[in-house]
């Protein structure tokens, strides 16, 4: 696999990842803080950088709402966002989620 095939795959599974966690959290929102937490406990080495890019991204498609509060972004799941999150819907540059156990 290429280095950008790769890349472009561990983006889709980080995007899945913020999806996920903004659906399982309290009205599904948190800050990119949280959320990059988050994500190091599931395993990606992400950057706050990478997860700001990430959550810009994930804004354009309609996936999520973000508000800017002091230079800390929150980021808030749409209903869609949850869908795609929970495997309901799909999106292209998101990878479909694996069924939970």
């Amino acid at each position: 696999m290429s280095n950008e095939r790769f890349g472009e795959a561990w983006r889709q599974h980080l995007r899945t990842s913020i999806l996920r966690v903004l659906s399982d959290a309290p009205a599904y929102s948190a800050n990119e803080s949280l959320l990059t937490d988050a994500l190091r406990a599931l395993g990606f080495g992400a950057t706050r950088d990478q997860v700001r890019g990430e959550l810009v991204w994930l804004a354009e498609q309609g996936l999520i709402h973000t508000e800017n509060l002091g230079g800390l972004i929150i980021a808030t799941a749409t209903e869609r966002g949850c869908d795609v999150a929970k495997g309901l819907a799909t999106h292209p540059g998101v990878k479909k989620p694996s069924p939970r156990a």
